[in-house]
């Protein structure tokens, strides 16, 4: 369906909004989007960066922590994700629990939820409901940390020890596979088999989806000619399976309907899909003149502008943006992407993502934790 979707979208945009970052909403505007966090997690009960507090100050993941810090010194990604989580000041941590939270709160408990009665509400949230929360954080950082695998084939003197970078890659396994272990036995203990169902099968998303990725974000991939649906395909897998199967399983829990689990299910999904696109465009929309600029081959509006003009016409703007070593001159490239539809069709798509998700959520009771949620859906719109 998307394929047509964004075809049919009007392509007069000229100014826009937006690498893989580790917040879920860090292109927009710091005050903006510091100020809604802010206010939805007073919704919610309390800060979401304590969620899987329990798990990271547990002495195995202490244990973890400490050999980490090996790896100062070297440029193993693994580190800047540890930093990530330590440092963050933007908020963009802990996002995909948030929204759970909000969700679960804005629906609110069902009609038919007599056997949840013994389960003591909590800022209008059931305790399964924040254990999901806090699983569905456990998930999404298992795989941040497991990103941080390098390829030694490709390693520089400047990048560490090979030694050194070889520990890395353990740790990043390893680790990644402690929180992966923990989110699945958490999982177990809701004791919801359709849950459970809906869970594992957003982690086999992600697997998938983060395969794609890998394999599309590669010089070789840049002749090679990427669908807007085979776009949208990916993306779901790898930025929105987690979060949508998260908000439908919160609801779930509360025993609500078929008709109000597919509402949480597409405001989740399509949530996810504006962020990526909002993040994909940055490159496009922030860049000054003279600024060395980097972007994913496999970003939507380079994905749309090839589309647009077709493949011979990209492969001469290829070879025009090669330089005297033969490697690309990514300001050269963005600024051929630039001057066609492909940053304006994304935007469009963006904002489309956004509609969707406002529509989506209208059907739940009017309430603080339902506006907190249409301000995050809004906000990516915003930049």
């Amino acid at each position: 369906m998307f394929a047509h979707v964004w075809m049919r979208l009007p392509l007069t945009v000229e100014s826009a909004p937006g690498r893989r970052t580790l917040g879920l909403f860090s292109s927009a505007g710091p005050s903006n989007w510091n100020k809604v966090v802010s206010d939805a997690e007073k919704i919610v009960g309390y800060p979401t960066s304590f969620m899987s507090l329990r798990c990271l100050l547990s002495d195995e993941f202490t244990n973890v922590a400490m050999h980490v810090k090996k790896l100062v010194g070297t440029q193993h990604p693994l580190l800047n994700t540890a930093r990530g989580f330590i440092y963050d000041t933007r908020n963009n941590l802990q996002m995909r629990g948030l929204v759970v939270l909000l969700l679960s709160k804005a629906a609110g408990p069902s009609h038919t939820s007599s056997d949840l009665l013994s389960q003591d509400m909590v800022s209008g949230i059931y305790p399964s409901q924040r254990n999901l929360a806090e699983i569905t954080e456990l998930i999404h950082t298992a795989f941040l940390v497991h990103h941080g695998v390098v390829n030694l084939k490709e390693l520089t003197a400047s990048d560490g020890l090979l030694k050194d970078m070889e520990f890395g890659n353990k740790m990043a396994v390893l680790s990644g596979d402690f929180l992966l272990a923990n989110a699945c036995t958490g999982l177990a203990q809701l004791n919801n088999t359709k849950v459970v169902e809906l869970i594992s099968s957003a982690i086999g998303d992600l697997v998938q989806g983060i395969y794609y990725e890998s394999s599309s974000n590669t010089e070789n991939s840049l002749t090679t000619e990427v669908s807007t649906a085979t776009w949208e395909e990916q993306t779901f897998l790898s930025h929105a399976a987690l979060l949508a199967k998260s908000c439908q399983a919160a609801l779930e829990l509360a025993q609500h309907d078929d008709k109000s689990q597919r509402l949480a299910y597409k405001y989740g999904k399509h949530l996810s899909l504006g962020h990526k696109l909002n993040s994909d465009l940055q490159p496009f929309v922030k860049s000054n003149a003279g600024e060395q600029v980097s972007f994913s081959f496999s970003a939507a509006p380079v994905v749309f502008h090839r589309h647009i003009i077709g493949p011979e016409r990209w492969q001469d703007q290829l070879q025009q943006a090669k330089t005297m070593r033969n490697q690309l001159d990514y300001s050269k490239l963005l600024a051929a992407v630039k001057s066609e539809k492909g940053v304006s069709s994304a935007v469009n798509l963006c904002c489309y993502h956004s509609d969707r998700a406002l529509e989506a959520i209208q059907a739940f009771p009017s309430s603080e934790a339902r506006s907190a949620l249409e301000n995050i859906a809004s906000v990516i719109t915003k930049f």
